[in-house]
């Protein structure tokens, strides 16, 4: 996404929030933990004209009373409910619904100006059109993954008249009338509860490890390492760093054997990267770890930089959230998500590894190599967009996932369309030195930011 005050290099294809939510819009789902109202009708002032808004949130006390002051009549708000303590609503997802079809869009951002303006986040977005009056498919993987997921929040059902679908319910079944056979990743969500048997397989860490199971990677991935990068870090021990491990490690090479566990890196900033931020310390505020948890001592080995000279972003905190498995350029899958590493999001396998209990909604896409059938382009605003695929119609295409850093040569396989992922950091990960100290936010730090500023600011 856009960072304001960088170089104009550094923004050549990124999006802001008016090029995301544009065209006509007949109904918008926007789902977030913290919303600015006064901020997002400002940003973005299209929303206004929208007939239908429903806003899935996290917000309470407060801030809740303010969203209900500010936000336009006709708005409904819910905040999904969160039946284990010290849980959150923190997906970060838009659903809009146009006359041509359906707008998904997963990001990292919060609504508030910060996040949209001064952090290194992520966005992904896809159209999907509507499904033809007599298609009943529902083996699609990325349809039943939304509709699980939506069907958990539990909002209220509402009714709305839609020029194209008539009177319809808005409840999660709703959304089974769009055509997502073209969509080329798999959702990975949280929701709260204690999940057993085949409930345990569809959220959180063991939602993503029976998802990378089913896949085949290329041989070069055995054994090799994992990214953790993220902005919030949990209270952690060691065993549940392994169980974490296993799931991100599962999935089989071509020739069938497993691919082993991977030694995980952790992409983290340090105090010096805060304090040199285009926000200073301000930035910190952003990346909620107390000292208990960061400094512990088996944490140390994993620490590693972030580093992101090639995108411009160094000094642009990362409040982006991915989880991937390379080897050099080369990614086996890449996991772009609101989850920061804690088991409120991810879950903990509990009674002998019979329950997985998550506390918090989260929700991620995952990029995976793909064999698929090359099809014209859909979108749902733009009409000169219709065939944009350079590669013959119809044709079995596999996809390769590699890095913005990737020198090899596309030209040697046309059967094979090369994905370059906007990875942020620097990859392979530069471990700390010696003098890195990775950011806490409950610690003092006395050395001047490029503001003049020490931290905290009061006190």
């Amino acid at each position: 996404m856009r960072v304001q005050g960088l170089p104009s290099w550094t923004n050549t294809s990124t999006v802001t929030i008016p090029d995301v939510i544009q065209g006509e819009v007949l109904l918008a789902v926007l789902s977030n933990y913290m919303v600015d109202m006064d901020w997002l009708l400002t940003a973005c002032p299209s929303l206004r004209k929208v007939p239908h808004v429903l806003v899935l949130h996290g917000e309470d006390g407060a801030s809740l009373e303010r969203l209900k002051k500010t936000k336009p009549a006709n708005w409904i708000l819910h905040k999904p409910p969160l039946p284990i303590s010290f849980g959150t609503h923190h997906s970060k997802a838009m659903l809009l619904v146009y006359p041509q079809g359906i707008r998904v869009v997963v990001h990292t951002a919060n609504l508030i100006h910060v996040d949209w303006n001064n952090k290194s986040q992520g966005l992904w977005t896809q159209d999907f059109p509507w499904k033809k009056a007599n298609d009943t498919s529902t083996n699609i993987g990325f349809e039943n993954d939304l509709v699980d997921y939506l069907r958990a929040l539990k909002w209220p059902e509402f009714r709305v008249n839609l020029p194209v679908a008539g009177d319809v319910n808005i409840n999660a079944a709703f959304f089974r009338k769009f055509d997502y056979s073209s969509s080329t990743v798999r959702l990975i969500g949280s929701v709260p509860g204690y999940h057993v048997g085949p409930n345990m397989k569809k959220w959180g860490h063991m939602k993503l490890r029976s998802v990378l199971e089913e896949c085949v990677f290329e041989k070069q991935f055995c054994k090799s390492p994992l990214i953790y990068q993220f902005s919030s870090l949990g209270s952690l021990d060691e065993k549940w760093m392994s169980e974490f491990a296993c799931s991100l490690s599962a999935g089989k090479a071509d020739d069938g054997s497993q691919l082993g566990i991977g030694k995980p890196l952790i992409v983290w900033p340090t105090v010096e990267d805060v304090r040199c931020s285009i926000e200073g310390y301000a930035a910190g505020s952003c990346i909620p770890s107390p000292q208990k948890n960061v400094e512990k001592d088996f944490l140390r080995k994993y620490w590693s930089r972030w580093k992101a000279d090639h995108v411009g972003r160094c000094r642009a905190m990362p409040h982006i959230k991915t989880f991937t498995r390379y080897n050099g350029q080369n990614i086996a899958w890449f996991l772009l998500t609101s989850s920061n590493l804690s088991k409120a999001a991810w879950g903990a396998l509990q009674k002998n590894n019979t329950q997985l209990m998550i506390r918090s909604y989260e929700l991620g896409v995952l990029f995976l190599p793909k064999t698929l059938q090359s099809v014209p382009q859909f979108s749902c605003t733009d009409k000169s967009r219709s065939n944009l695929d350079k590669l013959a119609l119809g044709k079995n295409i596999k996809t390769k996932l590699v890095t913005l850093c990737w020198k090899g040569d596309e030209e040697k396989d046309p059967s094979a369309e090369v994905v370059r992922l906007p990875v942020p950091y620097q990859v392979p990960p530069q471990l700390y030195g010696p003098e890195d100290v990775p950011w806490s936010w409950d610690r003092r730090y006395t050395k001047k930011d490029v503001y003049g500023s020490v931290w905290p600011r009061h006190g």
